[in-house]
């Protein structure tokens, strides 16, 4: 488990990160999403050690990370900008790791790389972006660390190369419990991967949530009434976070189950009603929306 007490971290007269707590479970994917500026490198940066805070502490299994050699052996760390050795082939980095690591699988690094389709033996400075990030998730994947901590993974990757990345997250969380934390502006990058998402806005956690129990708490639904008066009731009802209207067509997304909601609305006898699948997008814009905030302009 990482744990986060009361961090921040001020360049001159910046406040990078602001007093933030988190907590992070161990054998889930946790999804850090905010706009360039947000904190999110920092706070990856902090987590990893790389930075020390001015106040709070990062413990990682109740250590201190900062110059802790025994909580640095545990995470694999892929930065946004990629740092290899000048003149480094990946069979190079391969055996810069192999001594970091005591448990990286050479044998998997080099079907990673064949699968991947780069050469062991070409220089990593002729690769292109979208390249040195497969190969930065091959090393932080063969270094078999508990965790994994990706800033800006999928950024430069190809539709094709996300997914097989996503793929080999989950294969290593199925089979070994790994725990990626991943930090993105684009919260369509995380929806199909992630367990639990915190929004960074201006240094501070502005939610964190658990993405099962927002799914399961909130809900979307189209329904036509005979009557003005039945919509009138319902609304009065509803716990309602938001409300569209076309022509005789009611769009509600709602708090609650999926059971309490329609209830509700079959007690009106509607002529029509459909529950309507909600995206990651929709329910933080639901849930920011209700806390004042226009989740559209901050991370859209």
């Amino acid at each position: 488990m990482i744990e986060a007490i009361n961090v921040s971290k001020t360049f001159d007269d910046i406040k990078a990160v602001d007093q933030i707590s988190a907590t992070i479970k161990e054998g889930n994917v946790f999804g850090l999403v905010g706009t360039n500026g947000a904190g999110k490198s920092t706070f990856l940066r902090m987590m990893s050690g790389i930075l020390k805070p001015d106040s709070g502490e990062i413990k990682l299994d109740g250590m201190n990370v900062y110059e802790n050699i025994e909580a640095k052996e545990r995470f694999f760390y892929i930065s946004d900008e990629q740092f290899f050795f000048p003149n480094a082939t990946p069979k190079d980095m391969r055996e810069f790791y192999r001594s970091i690591y005591k448990n990286f699988d050479v044998n998997r690094f080099d079907k990673l790389i064949g699968q991947f389709e780069l050469s062991l033996t070409r220089k990593i400075n002729t690769f292109s972006k979208g390249m040195k990030k497969q190969l930065s998730v091959i090393c932080g994947i063969c270094a078999n660390t508990k965790y994994l901590f990706c800033d800006e993974t999928f950024d430069g990757l190809d539709p094709v190369m996300r997914q097989a990345v996503k793929s080999i997250f989950a294969k290593e969380l199925t089979e070994r419990e790994m725990t990626p934390i991943i930090a993105s502006h684009n919260l369509r990058e995380l929806e199909d991967i992630c367990d639990h998402v915190g929004l960074l806005h201006k240094g501070g956690i502005l939610l964190s949530k658990d993405l099962f129990d927002m799914k399961c708490s909130i809900h979307k639904v189209q329904c036509v009434f005979k009557t003005q008066d039945r919509v009138e009731e319902v609304e009065k009802e509803l716990n309602l976070l938001k409300k569209e209207q076309r022509g005789s067509l009611y769009t509600y997304t709602a708090r609650g189950t999926c059971e309490e909601i329609t209830a509700i609305i079959q007690k009106r006898n509607p002529i029509f009603v459909e529950v309507l699948p909600l995206s990651l997008e929709e329910i933080f814009i639901s849930e920011t929306e209700v806390v004042g905030y226009d989740i559209k302009k901050l991370i859209m």
